[in-house]
């Protein structure tokens, strides 16, 4: 493994499935844990924790290091809306 210069570790460079998903309007990205499609209808966590409903704008594959956010602040979506 190789160390950052902030003391923390650089993990496996396994890939991450992300999500772009548009929330009220705005568009925040998340780690999607399964597997989902542009415009599907997804469960995500917002402010405060809650659940809210919000359409998949993007999908993407990447590396830890070239993640669209950092992972250790990067959330899960919870589930597809329709299940």
């Amino acid at each position: 493994m190789i160390h950052s210069l902030s003391g923390g570790v650089i993990a496996d460079n396994m890939p991450v499935t992300f999500a772009k998903v548009d929330i009220l309007g705005m568009p925040y990205w998340y780690i999607a844990p399964f597997k989902v499609e542009v415009g599907e209808k997804v469960l995500a966590p917002y402010k405060e924790g809650r659940l809210v409903e919000g359409i998949v704008l993007k999908v993407e594959t990447c590396s830890p290091q070239t993640a669209p956010v950092p992972l250790s602040r990067a959330k899960f979506l919870e589930r597809a809306a329709n299940v």
